[in-house]
């Protein structure tokens, strides 16, 4: 059986943040990572298409809208091989706690929006390590297009779906375009056992209910000298 589909044998621990755009799942995990932290654990962060491999490529790709859905799924593809291989597996075979900005569940969900066969896109990656946690923040529509529209100028090409041709209107994009991502998320929340989150949820509620999902896999693991365990309140 692929790696994804059974748990992985690491002394460290993966725990992965997934979502639709405006969910509100980074905000959740750069807060869990500085908790971690304080905590006296070794904590290491990775996020979706950060890899120096390609980021220049994916950048000009983007940028010049150079991408079909197919060449759109293996840059992302190549971009996450080369994290898993460099900067993934190197801390959980440490014994570290690695937070993860998205997963493979990210191509699940927006590469079959886009048009990409779910069991293509399922074998593309097999390889892929079964996450210890994976939570899902699972938002309507209309919150995320309030929270992504109240925080910035202007929504992204990419983003909003715009090279799809749904509608010349970005917002009216993003909602048809991400309505197909959030459909294609359940499919993956249910299929791989993702753990439900109710992102419209305040940032503090969200966050207590993420440190108590966190805790039962923090028994066992390392931490520094000194460091006292506190309640998990936020």
């Amino acid at each position: 059986m692929a790696p994804l589909y059974e748990p992985h044998p690491y002394p460290g621990r993966l725990i992965v943040v997934e979502g639709i755009d405006g969910s509100g799942k980074s905000t959740q995990l750069s807060l869990l990572q500085t908790y971690l932290v304080s905590e006296g654990y070794d904590a290491s962060y990775t996020e979706w298409n950060s890899s120096p491999v390609v980021k220049d490529t994916t950048k000009r790709g983007k940028k010049k809208n150079l991408f079909s859905p197919t060449t759109f799924s293996l840059i992302h593809a190549t971009d996450f091989a080369d994290r898993h291989e460099r900067s993934i597996l190197p801390p959980l075979r440490a014994g570290f706690i690695v937070l993860a900005d998205r997963w493979a569940y990210t191509a699940f969900a927006r590469d079959a929006a886009r048009g990409n066969d779910g069991a293509w896109l399922r074998n593309l990656y097999e390889f892929a390590t079964r996450p210890d946690l994976t939570l899902y923040f699972r938002v309507d529509i209309d919150t995320a297009v309030a929270r992504i529209t109240g925080g910035r100028i202007a929504l992204k090409y990419h983003e909003a779906g715009m090279d799809l041709g749904l509608s010349t209107d970005p917002i009216t994009s993003f909602r048809l375009f991400q309505t197909k991502v959030l459909a294609e998320y359940d499919q993956a929340a249910a299929e791989f056992g993702l753990t439900v989150m109710d992102g419209s949820r305040s940032i503090v509620e969200q966050q207590r209910e993420v440190r108590k999902q966190v805790k039962p896999l923090l028994k066992g693991l390392r931490r520094a000298s000194g460091a006292r365990a506190r309640p998990v309140g936020v």
